[in-house]
């Protein structure tokens, strides 16, 4: 009985240790399965075409894993993005109010005061800021009013800038990725919208040459230098205005269908900060676009917009932005998957050859414009009338304007989704003002909800049983002292 008395304390000792180190659960009272509840999180993605409402969801006890944070909601806002509301600036307020309502009906009412909602604002606010700074500021003010009156935390609106949109866009994938708990290096982000594009990876040129394109980051115990640019009015939209910039007057546009026609007011083409000139003085005040569709012609205009006379570094993409070699692979995601997408040029498994994009991409701007819009009549004639200029500028930046040579092109993988969350900067946005993503790699993986009450059965289970072994080492009852002399 001593000896065994002896085994039985030393297990107990070490259970009382094990428990010694779950600093995150209660011992107890009510608060213990409350732990384990699921916790939100709602991020506005305000850009310059339009506004997405992001809602997200996690368990509590797995806060500081990768992977583990999924997108439960996805809201479209109806209408322009809030930039466009300059006009009227409440109206950028109260056009957010269907999508915080289905975030109420999303968000279990009880979690409604705990969970935090963020809205960042990118290019298109980045503009009009450069605009007209108090009209933006205006517009932010409209946006917080609404989202102050919901039951939400509400944590703040502001602009972000083009560096950080990169960043949070590069955290997001790899965190899908499972790559910041991995061995396998990450993946480098590709982000296009409207009014702007970014390049985010590790390259393996070091130190950066460029110190404003380097941010640094310390996550699960890895150091990453990361290199990350964003080019303001390169996004599709905006990179259109550039264009049609450098032309005058009735002409036959190459980038958009045989047959297309689209008149476009003077003044809405250069009252714009990406347009370098300013509103022009022109015999004209408006321009009339007729299509031809003619891809290599339309490449050639596109290529008017990249300014490669000049690098004053060892390496550029354009406009004399220093760009390292290209490393690993690449997720591209945004519009570049949408167009991508829309032209059947994305798959899951290996990538489309970069000589079938353009090939695609070429035969999709030599079809008529009647032809094209009897194919597609849900899409909203705007976007399907750019399908052809977009994948010929998609085409033009990553092969000229990133060196994405057709070895190279072999390394981007087309992202809509990686599990059920979108690729984009709002995950990664959330997860670093929640914190979330650890500096250092947790010492000790915290217990599950069961691997916990396991525990505590266990330990009550050797607590009886040395009590038991005490009170018969004391007693010593008849039955046993034969046995025990």
């Amino acid at each position: 009985v001593h000896d065994l008395g002896k085994v039985v304390a030393m297990l107990l000792s070490h259970c009382l240790a094990s428990l010694t180190t779950i600093h995150s659960v209660p011992c107890i009272g009510p608060e213990i399965t409350g732990l384990f509840y699921p916790q939100y999180g709602i991020v506005l993605d305000a850009g310059s075409s339009h506004t997405n409402l992001y809602v997200y969801e996690w368990p509590a006890e797995k806060e500081n894993d990768t992977g583990v944070v999924h997108q439960v909601e996805v809201c479209k806002v109806e209408g322009l993005g809030i930039s466009g509301y300059s006009h009227d600036t409440e109206k950028a307020g109260l056009s957010l109010q269907h999508c915080m309502k289905r975030a109420q009906e999303v968000v279990p009412e009880q979690h409604h005061r705990e969970t935090p909602v963020y809205l960042g604002a990118t290019a298109g606010m980045r503009l009009l800021s450069l605009q007209n700074r108090s009209i933006a500021d205006r517009v932010l003010s409209a946006v917080e009013k609404t989202l102050r009156s919901s039951p939400f935390n509400f944590q703040g609106a502001r602009v972000i800038s083009g560096q950080e949109e990169g960043a949070y866009g590069w955290i997001t994938i790899n965190y899908l990725l499972g790559n910041f708990k991995s061995s396998r290096g990450t993946s480098g982000a590709l982000d296009l919208g409207g009014a702007s594009t970014q390049i985010t990876f590790v390259p393996d040129q070091e130190p950066i040459e460029s110190q404003e394109n380097s941010l640094h980051f310390r996550l699960y115990g890895k150091n990453y230098n990361v290199y990350t640019h964003s080019f303001l009015c390169y996004g599709k939209d905006q990179a259109l205005r550039l264009k049609l910039s450098t032309q005058n007057g009735s002409l036959l546009d190459p980038c958009f269908h045989p047959g297309y026609l689209r008149i476009m007011n003077i003044s809405d083409l250069y009252t714009n900060p990406c347009i370098a000139n300013g509103e022009q003085q022109l015999p004209f005040t408006q321009l009339h676009l007729q299509g031809n569709g003619d891809y290599q012609r339309c490449r050639m205009t596109i290529q008017k917009i990249f300014n490669t006379s000049s690098c004053p570094y060892s390496s550029c993409s354009f406009n004399g932005i220093f760009l390292p070699p290209l490393q690993g692979e690449f997720g591209a995601f945004s519009a570049f998957y949408f167009v991508m997408n829309f032209l059947n040029l994305t798959t899951e498994k290996s990538p489309v050859p970069l000589d079938k994009a353009t090939s695609t991409v070429e035969s999709f701007c030599s079809r008529p414009w009647h032809e094209v819009k009897a194919e597609f009549p849900k899409i909203k004639e705007k976007y399907l009338s750019e399908y052809c200029f977009s994948g010929t500028y998609i085409l033009s930046l990553l092969e000229n304007g990133y060196g994405f040579t057709m070895e190279k092109w072999q390394n981007i993988q087309f992202l809509g989704k990686i599990g059920s969350s979108d690729a984009g900067w709002t995950l990664g946005y959330m997860l670093n003002l929640t914190n979330m993503i650890p500096a250092e790699k947790p010492p000790t993986r915290p217990l599950s909800h069961a691997s916990y009450v396991g525990l505590m059965v266990f330990c009550s289970l050797v607590l009886v049983a040395v009590l038991l072994l005490s009170w018969l080492a004391f007693h010593k009852p008849k039955c046993l002292q034969k046995g025990l002399i």
